[in-house]
């Protein structure tokens, strides 16, 4: 079967479309013809070695890429109970976390990271890390589900949101995107930012209620206050790391939250100081995708709530390297997926 392996620490150069084995499944697994793939940020990081000093969400090459996928169930080991052939179903980002706090153990199961991704024709999982996707979604939509929408899905839901409150989005790809569709769904006050004008239209265009150009407004964060009356935000969903965490520490309001995701900007190495989060008596969470139970809640919430997710470009099985330089490009807004 196709498949692609990233061979080593060389950069996108290190992409290769390998013929590969077919896949063997035990009496607890499931196979799965994979339809569609999505992309997200990590995806980068993987063929330069990984994410610097975490040992546990990288392995050596070679190795499968991508944690997002969805597919049908093709065939099932002899114990299997929660799946049938036909089924239609999305890995878990973390195959062993299914509910409750995250463990050590569990960082070592992430797909596309610590273990073989889910970039191939067909891909075996253990029954326990299998979803059933939203009813009244195509395999593409929803392959961009698994990281993305679940991180969002965490960054808003532990910090207890309620109607009126606000929240504050950085950048228009997907985890951001997610997050702004959940927190409207949530009745909660949005404000988002972009250096792009044409994104900040279409996130005005999915309920955006206030955008903020940040190369037009270096000092974002003074606007995200004034905009406030001067409080600042309940959740700002934080994924530009060291470059962008004390701009969003100033956003937040005094006993407000931080949800800490990303890092795209800045040098992950620099220091942020910690103490205006010390006054105003903040909460920073790491927030690192999710557990399998969140993900499931998520798709009931999505089924009642009538979420679509927003697809910003798709690639052919044949164009993948195209579709990692797309994502290299940062152009997107919202989610790149990968389809057969």
């Amino acid at each position: 079967m196709r498949s692609y392996h990233i061979t080593g620490p060389g950069g996108l150069k290190s992409l290769t479309e390998v013929q590969a084995d077919e896949p063997e499944i035990g009496p607890f697994d499931v196979l799965v013809e994979m339809k569609a793939w999505s992309m997200n940020y990590r995806d980068l990081a993987m063929p330069y070695g990984g994410y610097v000093g975490n040992d546990k969400v990288k392995r050596n090459p070679p190795m499968v890429p991508l944690s997002d996928g969805s597919g049908e169930v093709v065939a099932v080991g002899k114990s299997v109970d929660r799946f049938k052939v036909g089924d239609r179903v999305a890995g878990a980002f973390f195959q062993k976390w299914l509910d409750g706090e995250l463990t050590a153990e569990q960082i070592g199961s992430a797909l596309g990271g610590a273990i073989d991704g889910v970039l191939a024709e067909r891909v075996a999982f253990h029954q326990d890390g299998l979803v059933s996707i939203p009813k009244t979604y195509s395999f593409e939509q929803a392959a961009t589900l698994p990281c993305a929408a679940v991180t969002a899905w965490q960054a808003l839901t532990l910090g207890n949101p309620r109607p009126g409150q606000t929240v504050l989005m950085l950048g228009t790809g997907g985890v951001s995107v997610f997050a702004l569709q959940f927190a409207k769904a949530f009745g909660m006050r949005t404000i988002i930012t972009s250096s792009s004008d044409e994104k900040l239209e279409r996130a005005r265009q999915l309920g955006a209620d206030i955008t903020i150009n940040y190369r037009e407004h270096a000092d974002w964060e003074r606007v995200v206050v004034e905009q406030t009356d001067g409080i600042g935000v309940d959740n700002v969903i934080e994924v530009g790391g060291a470059g962008t965490f004390e701009k969003s520490i100033a956003s937040a309001k005094v006993s407000g939250r931080v949800s800490l995701i990303g890092v795209l900007t800045g040098n992950p190495d620099q220091n942020p100081s910690p103490m205006m989060a010390l006054f105003k008596r903040l909460t920073v969470q790491g927030i690192y995708v999710g557990s399998r139970a969140m993900f499931e809640a998520m798709n009931r919430a999505i089924e009642v709530n009538q979420l679509r997710p927003v697809i910003d470009t798709q690639f052919s099985f044949d164009d993948v390297p195209a579709a990692y330089e797309h994502l290299k490009s940062a152009k997107h807004f919202g989610k790149i997926v990968i389809t057969r």
